[in-house]
């Protein structure tokens, strides 16, 4: 199974790019759970939260795996709890990093900021944008993750999406094979 995670800054249209790529391999994509998460809490989140929101994004994923995917299109994942718990408290628990080393080599997409910010009662950095996306490729490099830039318009974004999907697609099945 190929892992593929959307990650990016805030409103960098991970779930509208996750629904297309969806849509074209004909499979249900791993919604973000901080969402879920976020409303239940009433918008109060503290350190004491990433945890159970990371865990919850894993059952989402393994839930998804569990039927089989492939691939399995993830709207965000464990990178996107470590930059924000940093950001928004200054330490990322390291059970965050044994669960992501855990997770073995995935294919990451680097959704990028230059489609416009739209509020929606949960973004709450339009000015910070740029110093966020930072924040991801500062992480992704620091962990010596590959990670490929899909930026453009939706259309754009889905192709240049579906093409390396469809390289790695087939680089783990020559690898399976040989």
């Amino acid at each position: 199974m190929l892992r593929v995670v959307l990650t990016g800054s805030e409103c960098t249209g991970k779930s509208t790019l996750a629904a297309a790529l969806a849509k074209h391999y004909k499979i249900e994509y791993v919604p973000e759970y901080l969402r879920e998460y976020f409303e239940m809490k009433n918008g109060i989140l503290a350190v004491e939260d990433v945890i159970p929101i990371a865990q919850g994004q894993l059952q989402y994923e393994a839930e998804a795996a569990a039927k089989g995917y492939n691939p399995l299109i993830c709207d965000t994942d464990i990178i996107s709890s470590i930059v924000y718990s940093k950001h928004y408290f200054e330490e990322a628990p390291g059970w965050l990093d044994d669960k992501l080393n855990r997770l073995g080599p995935s294919l990451y997409l680097l959704c990028g900021i230059d489609i416009d910010w739209e509020a929606d009662g949960q973004r709450d950095m339009p000015e910070k944008r740029n110093y966020m996306q930072g924040l991801f490729i500062n992480e992704l490099k620091s962990r010596g993750i590959p990670f490929h830039a899909i930026d453009g318009p939706l259309n754009e974004r889905t192709l240049k999406s579906i093409r390396a999907i469809d390289e790695a697609l087939d680089a783990v099945k020559k690898n399976f094979f040989n």
